[in-house]
């Protein structure tokens, strides 16, 4: 059992953004969220080549090329199979955050996008498609394992009146590797036919640059303190990280969560499921987290060049504009980064994804109506843009965000390897089904992420509570008054304190007992 400090009384727990939140944040996200956008646009700009490639290696070694359909189908499989090793990283996270702490696993698997980097950057080389794809396999992994791990670790570490703000970072430094690919793809710089491995496996700059400095900044206090019960080192990482507050209040804080986590081992993903008292918070993450990939938001930036094409954009023209859209990208970050903490995280949400519903409609009134009328090409390319702008102000970092707020440390892992695995299902779906739905469905495809996008929209605005500027334990009571209402509804005045254990954190809810002593006044 960890050693505990006593102190006398609560304290008010606010804290300002420190330069060490703000390079930890940065290291994080410029090493490893990063990657996942420039992964997720760098197969978007040379596909002619990788296809060519893959076409000359077959025909060299069977005499015969591929066909139309096989060559779509491989080149398909190359850009889903990122989404494929994102999903086995996102089931691995819950185990390795455990065992490794959430800097420790930020840092321990580097290793795997240097090994990715290798083996794209000779597979020209050494005439080996099979090498591209289980590189971008590779990188899959890492996104997968990143992009959970990183906003579990930024929110562990802030203060809740920066969290938001810490939070979307890695959101921002998505936004920022996918336009670091949409520049590097044009042809003055690595978009030559004889530069594409490069382009690929150019990750492990950042990666590097990651590995030398993070490893010196301290893991999250809350690891420290709930999971290796070292005190000491919890003072220590949180005099790093926080400046001339008192500290007192925010472990005091954490040891309040910790004594209720006492009897409560870590969950693993069949345990949550299986706890009633999170029903809410499961159900609101696997809506968001799907909602996120379903969106449409893939396939835009998978096949943006192809969008413009078929908008009617000069052929010449399409790498201009789709390196502009990745600005966009950046400024919608920042505008959701430093306007979360006054807005709140469902204003973000809600807003988002209703712009991008109506945006994809948008696009498809525009593909239908552009032989009529030859403005509706810039129509479509404004929703695409509209489309990216909305993804990027809130749905493309608010989500994980939620997912850390919406859990205690017992829950959290599971929650996010349910998050994880859903959002890289989702990404996978739509990775590989849509050059199909586009070619069987036409403009009409993009109404099914319009749907989509509206539904999660009124989702978010109907069951998801605001969390801005509350700690962990007001978020858990929050859902617990929501737990004891609707199980209080449904049950006689003579059950009311037969309710079950709330969310697996031990004790009846206060409104519970309250509703009770209220019920046997004659």
């Amino acid at each position: 059992m960890a050693e505990e400090i006593l102190i006398p009384s609560r304290g008010k727990i606010t804290s300002h953004l420190t330069s060490s939140l703000l390079v930890v944040a940065f290291l994080a996200s410029f090493g490893s969220s990063m990657l996942y956008g420039y992964n997720l646009a760098v197969v978007n700009s040379p596909a002619a080549y990788i296809k060519e490639f893959y076409n000359k290696t077959v025909l060299s070694r069977n005499g015969t090329g591929l066909s139309e359909e096989t060559l779509t189908l491989m080149y398909s499989l190359t850009v889903s199979v990122f989404a494929i090793g994102g999903l086995l990283g996102s089931l691995v996270v819950g185990m390795l955050v455990t065992r490794f702490g959430r800097k420790g696993t930020v840092v321990n698997t580097t290793v795997l996008v240097f090994i990715a980097g290798f083996l794209m950057g000779f597979s020209r080389i050494c005439g080996s498609p099979e090498m591209v794809i289980i590189g971008r396999f590779i990188t899959g992994i890492h996104s997968g394992i990143s992009l959970s791990v990183v906003p579990m670790y930024l929110g562990e570490i802030a203060p809740k009146n920066v969290r938001g703000f810490l939070g979307l970072v890695p959101s921002i430094f998505i936004g920022i590797g996918v336009f670091l690919a949409q520049i590097l793809g044009l042809h003055e710089l690595l978009g030559k036919e004889e530069h594409w491995p490069i382009f690929l496996s150019v990750v492990v700059v950042p990666t590097f640059i990651q590995l030398l400095f993070l490893p010196w900044f301290p893991e999250s206090p809350r690891y420290l303190l709930m999971e290796k019960h070292n005190v000491h080192a919890t003072i220590t990482a949180l005099k790093w990280y926080r400046s001339k507050c008192n500290i007192q209040a925010e472990i005091e804080e954490m040891q309040e969560e910790q004594r209720s986590l006492s009897s409560v081992d870590t969950l693993s993903v069949w345990q949550l499921l299986l706890d009633d008292g999170v029903r809410w918070q499961v159900l609101s993450v696997v809506v968001i987290n799907i909602g996120m990939q379903l969106s449409g938001i893939d396939a835009i930036w998978f096949y943006t060049n192809d969008i413009f094409e078929n908008a009617g954009i000069p052929p010449p023209e399409i790498q201009y504009t789709t390196a502009g859209t990745g600005i966009i990208e950046i400024i919608a970050g920042l505008v959701g980064c430093f306007s979360i903490e006054k807005l709140g995280r469902r204003p973000l949400m809600v807003g988002g994804f209703t712009m991008m519903g109506f945006c994809s409609a948008g696009i498809t009134l525009s593909l239908l109506f552009q032989a009529h009328a030859s403005f509706m090409r810039y129509v479509s390319v404004c929703c695409v843009v509209g489309i990216i702008a909305g993804f990027c102000i809130g749905p493309a970092g608010v989500p994980f965000l939620i997912t850390a707020e919406l859990f205690k440390q017992s829950h959290r892992p599971a929650a996010y390897i349910i998050g994880g695995s859903l959002n890289w299902l989702s990404n996978f779906t739509v990775g590989f089904f849509f050059p199909f739905l586009q070619m069987s469905a036409g403009p009409y495809c993009f109404l099914v992420f319009a749907a989509i996008s509206v539904s999660v929209a009124a989702y978010i605005f109907v069951a998801i509570p605001e969390t801005k500027n509350k700690t962990f334990m007001e978020i858990s009571r929050l859902f617990s008054k929501k737990e004891a209402i609707l199980e209080t509804e449904g049950l006689a005045p003579v059950d009311q304190l037969k309710l079950k254990k709330m969310k697996g954190y031990g004790g009846v809810d206060r409104a519970s007992r309250d509703f009770d002593s209220s019920s046997s006044v004659p």
